[in-house]
């Protein structure tokens, strides 16, 4: 059970060391609660340690946004020796801290904190010179102004519980505000950072030394002992008595007043001591003291009012009133005072557009003024064009591909008049369609598809609307099937595709000449026109030839002429009333085949394994099944002739 508890801390502190960086200040109090039983005393231990909230990812540090919790500390008594295994104190409380910088004439700079307060009881014997009690840990933030290598910089915070020739019941001071502080480079800082002394101790400031410490953060545990004297490597100029520089340098009074003017921006590490003293014998009680961090900011900020040249209110809607946007560059808390040119001004906080209406349309010079009446000011001037009511609309009328489409601007300007009207009718493939003008327009595309249809209108008074549609443009497919052979009294199917509604012409020989597959039987060769159309009212045409031969029959040539002339250069049968093929196959003299298919329409273009075959008789042979189901056997002789 005592191994397991072991390392359940041993994990937990291996957890939490990689997210100790961030913590950039912080202080350890105590306070005298009461005396047990036995003749010890019991103490309150508080312990506060400071993050960064706005720090997410460091060069070297990685991404942090974590507290250690628990955390150890370790007592020593005022001779350095350990009094016991480091105490583990968890997070009671957490709290953000964040100030923002209010001020018309800067810029609105932010400071954002967060502290956790580790609390817990401990019972210590009374003894001479007492105990310390102390946090050490690696390491402070990244890039701090004031302190060298500060990624690899430890921390000390301790408090010392006075021992039995002091005042063991002491309840030490501490300070009163956990805040977040907002730094201008270059103006005057002035700032109450006093502590509390629950005792009623007289107290004396002073700003010390940032104490380093826990140099090895992988043993979070381990601490040294006292006396705490080893400080952190400040960068020249900077020391604990001057930890920020400036004219007058930063320092605290007696009253734990911070003043002076921090010259540069940055972030640096002040370190607050204060003493105790009891104020009927001037003895000191012990010192306290507490790392803050104290972020400069460059807080100039260029006033500027911002407000559109010339803004149009051209909306559809014959709406007079207008919204104004603000663009202006100000500070945090600046005011805005608008004059709109109709005998009416008023002034506002922020920057949120708001909407003004207006007695009627006209052109309103509107004044913007930024923080009137202070020295930090600024203004400008532009003109709104109030003439509402322009709403962009048009017709189309047409929908098919090759048929002219038609395009009816239906716009209205309520209080003004529409001068000019551009078209642009979309694209087709690469190209471009040309733009058109007018009231009334018209397009014939050669393609169906969808096309996206703009009309830019323009008017007496400025404004300029568009109106975009996306329209479609149908188009039919029209298909009769191919020309076809059929022996006579041979029925035949047809097939029509490519649309909805479908005509057959003439309706000769025909079961229905107004659908998509009537039934064919005729005997004379013939030739039918395919009407088609969809229900946009889209037409398109084809044809298909039915030519009668006596049969069931396959004709062949007894000769061709394979010499590229386009006449007679392949050798193919015909066939009438054959439904099906087994193989049509030719044999030169030697017995070697030198072609086989059973597509008729292909046929031998004269050569052998891609060389002209010679000038020869050559033996055909053909298998297939007529429309009755009779197989039909030929075989014959074909001449090759060049």
């Amino acid at each position: 059970m005592h191994r397991s508890i072991i390392l359940a801390i041993c994990c937990s502190l291996i957890h939490v060391s990689a997210v100790a960086y961030h913590i950039i200040g912080g202080e350890i109090y105590y306070a005298f609660l009461a005396m047990n039983p036995d003749g010890n005393y019991k103490y309150e231990i508080i312990l506060k340690l400071y993050r960064n909230a706005d720090f997410s990812c460091g060069d070297i540090q990685g991404c942090l946004d974590h507290f250690e919790n628990p955390v150890p500390v370790n007592i020593y008594s005022s001779g350095g020796s350990r009094v016991s295994d480091a105490r583990l104190l968890f997070i009671k409380d957490r709290q953000p801290l964040r100030d923002t910088l209010r001020n018309p004439c800067l810029a609105p700079r932010s400071q954002n904190l967060e502290v956790a307060i580790y609390r817990d009881t401990i019972s210590l014997k009374p003894i001479l010179g007492g105990y310390y009690v102390v946090y050490q840990r690696c390491c402070r933030g990244e890039k701090l102004a004031n302190i060298n290598d500060s990624e690899h910089e430890g921390s000390t915070f301790y408090c010392m519980i006075p021992g039995t020739e002091s005042r063991p019941s002491n309840r030490s001071a501490f300070f009163a505000k956990d805040a977040a502080i907002v730094i201008c480079a270059n103006l005057p800082l002035h700032y109450d950072y006093s502590a509390t002394d629950p005792d009623g101790d007289s107290l004396v400031y002073s700003l010390c030394n940032a104490l380093t410490g826990g140099a090895n953060r992988n043993e979070a545990a381990s601490s040294n002992p006292p006396p705490y004297n080893n400080t952190v490597s400040y960068r020249p100029p900077y020391s604990g008595s001057n930890p920020m520089g400036g004219t007058p340098q930063v320092s605290i009074d007696n009253k734990g007043f911070l003043t002076g003017v921090p010259p540069r921006e940055g972030q640096y590490v002040v370190s607050v001591c204060v003493t105790e003293f009891e104020r009927q014998t001037g003895k000191m009680i012990g010192t306290h003291h507490k790392d803050i961090l104290l972020t400069v900011f460059n807080c100039n900020t260029k006033i500027t009012a911002g407000f559109p040249p010339t803004l149009q209110n051209c909306v559809p809607e014959p709406d007079l009133s207008v919204l104004i946007p603000n663009t202006s560059n100000a500070g945090f808390t600046s005011t805005y005072y608008w004059s709109f040119g109709d005998g009416t001004d008023t002034v506002v906080t922020d920057k949120t557009i708001f909407r003004h209406l207006y007695p009627d349309t006209g052109r309103y010079v509107v004044k913007l003024v930024v923080n009137r009446g202070l020295t930090c000011t600024d203004s400008t001037t532009g003109i709104v064009s109030n003439y509402p009511g322009l709403k962009g609309d048009f017709d189309v009328t047409g929908y098919c591909k090759g048929d002219r489409i038609q395009f009816d601007d239906k716009s209205s300007y309520t209080y003004g008049h529409i001068t000019d009207r551009r078209w642009d009718l979309g694209s087709e493939g690469d190209s471009t369609i040309s733009r058109a003008f007018g009231e009334h327009v018209n397009h014939t595309y050669q393609h169906g598809g969808v096309y996206t249809v703009s009309l830019i209108l323009y008017t007496d008074k400025s404004c300029v609307a568009t109106v975009t549609k996306d329209i479609t443009v149908y188009e039919v497919f029209p298909f009769a099937g191919n020309d076809t052979i059929l022996a006579k009294g041979q029925a035949l199917t047809l097939h029509a595709s490519g649309g909805e509604l479908f005509t057959w012409t003439p309706p000769d020989g025909l079961s229905n000449a107004h659908i998509a597959d009537p039934e064919l039987r005729w005997n004379e060769d013939i030739t039918y026109v395919l009407r088609v159309s969809n229900s946009q009212g889209c037409v398109g045409y084809d044809t298909i030839s039915i030519k009668y031969y006596t049969g069931p029959e396959i004709y062949i040539p007894n000769a061709f002429t394979p010499n590229s002339d386009g006449r007679n250069d392949l050798f193919r049968f015909i066939p009438v009333g054959i439904t099906e093929y087994k193989y049509f196959r030719i044999f030169n003299r030697w017995g070697q085949e030198v072609y086989s298919s059973t597509d008729f329409h292909q046929g031998w273009d004269g050569t052998y394994k891609g060389q002209p075959a010679p000038v020869d008789t050559y033996i055909w042979i053909l298998e297939g099944k007529d429309f009755t189901g009779k197989t039909i056997l030929k075989k014959g002789t074909v001449t090759l002739v060049k």
